[in-house]
């Protein structure tokens, strides 16, 4: 399975726009290479460089989706009309929907992880990362991953 977004490329920095120095919206996703009986896709958007990349503590989680229909290719920029029947799982700000990079010091990195799946995972109740990674445990047929990087460009 291949992951790729138009905003950037593996490893590079991730557009201000979608960030919290910016407008804050999703950036576009598309991907390709969906293993034949794929029911479902999830989708994990992390940091594990919180707070301080030279001192990591936590993963801070930034988005949460699941039951992506496995013909879909993609989610478009600032995407809030999602692929029907896609169902979202809570970030660690405690609310649905994305919430970009805004790192307090230094350049983060952000794990978009894209999860194909044997099986559809049904309503799970805006669960958090930890809750979808344990539905999806023993259903995992591939998983892809783009990584973006961030810094604040501005002190606030």
């Amino acid at each position: 399975m291949l992951l790729e977004s138009p905003a950037f490329a593996d490893g590079e920095s991730i557009p201000i726009q979608h960030t919290c120095e910016g407008e804050d919206v999703s950036p576009a996703l598309s991907w390709s290479h969906v293993p034949a009986g794929t029911q479902s896709l999830a989708l994990i958007v992390d940091d594990p460089d919180a707070p301080d990349p030279k001192a990591p503590k936590r993963t801070w989680v930034h988005w949460v989706l699941y039951e992506i229909p496995p013909d879909a290719s993609g989610l478009p920029e600032a995407a809030t009309a999602l692929p029907t029947g896609t169902r979202e799982g809570l970030n660690d700000w405690g609310s649905t929907g994305y919430r970009g990079p805004c790192p307090p010091i230094g350049r983060h990195r952000y794990f978009h992880k894209l999860y194909a799946l044997d099986a559809p995972l049904g309503d799970l109740s805006d669960p958090t990362k930890a809750e979808l990674e344990h539905a999806m445990t023993g259903h995992i047929l591939a998983e892809a991953q783009l990584i973006g990087t961030y810094q604040k460009q501005h002190k606030q």
